[in-house]
């Protein structure tokens, strides 16, 4: 391997590490080389993907955190460090999504946007984007060093039926991305997103099996006919968060078969 691409030795963060997108790339990662944080609220499957980590001969500390909450946050990070010594890369991956419409339509049995769900959503995938770079930045900056990579979507630019409040809040983590790529460049530290379509995670998985003719619109809208992988995220947050990735920064990099290219 091209010692650029190495993350031998480096200690990484990983939001919502239970499941889906953040286990793929907790695990990617420490298939590279990095010692892993894994952070989710769901506690036992948390350990299962700290399990998986150790397996692979990495360090892992897998810790209960609910990222929309400061305190949990702050000690979180703090823990970390103790542990482990250093943070040199955080992924805030935690997130979720809201199929819901504006007003409700007769044509569609799909749930009217409130504002808890408006609250909730962009508490969980904007707020706590916030309060993890808030949390790690004093250490990435006194080191003048660090990544920090934002799970963002193909939804931050491209709009998809009833998810106007998912758009929404994708769209606004891929300006903060631009904006603290921007504050904390004169500190050498990495700020950029991977923006995902549809993933092959459980939860994906059941929303497509629900109607096969609602799976094959979606996937007609990729030109690569498919979905992507947790891995495949995975490998793209391993370039960005290893040392071939130095002069790139305030990017959103789509890992979309094709889909926002094709408009």
């Amino acid at each position: 391997m091209l010692k650029e691409f190495s993350i031998e030795g480096k200690v990484a963060i990983v939001t919502g590490a239970a499941r889906g997108i953040g286990k793929g790339i907790a695990v990617t990662l420490a298939e590279a080389g990095a010692d892993i944080v894994a952070v989710d609220r769901a506690t036992e499957e948390n350990e299962q993907t700290a399990s998986e980590v150790q397996a692979l001969g990495r360090r892992c500390l897998a810790i209960t955190t609910d990222v929309t909450k400061e305190d949990q946050v702050q000690r979180m990070v703090s823990e970390a460090i103790s542990k482990l010594g250093k943070i040199d890369i955080l992924v805030n991956n935690a997130g979720k999504g809201a199929r819901r419409v504006v007003v409700p339509l007769a044509e569609h049995n799909i749930r009217q946007i409130t504002d808890e769900d408006w609250y909730d959503v962009l508490d969980l995938n904007v707020r706590a984007i916030l309060l993890c770079a808030r949390a790690v930045g004093p250490h990435m900056i006194e080191r003048r060093k660090g990544k920090i990579i934002i799970i963002t979507s193909a939804a931050a630019i491209s709009a998809f039926d009833h998810n106007s409040l998912y758009c929404v809040s994708k769209a606004a983590a891929a300006r903060f991305t631009q904006t603290l790529a921007q504050e904390w460049a004169p500190y050498n530290i990495n700020v950029n997103a991977i923006g995902p379509t549809w993933t092959l995670t459980e939860g994906a998985k059941m929303m497509l099996e629900k109607s096969e003719e609602y799976r094959q619109k979606e996937m007609a809208r990729i030109p690569m006919g498919r979905a992507a992988t947790p891995r495949e995220i995975g490998l793209l947050a391993v370039y960005l968060a290893s040392d071939a990735s130095d002069f790139v920064t305030g990017q959103n990099i789509y890992i979309d078969g094709g889909l926002t290219a094709a408009g």
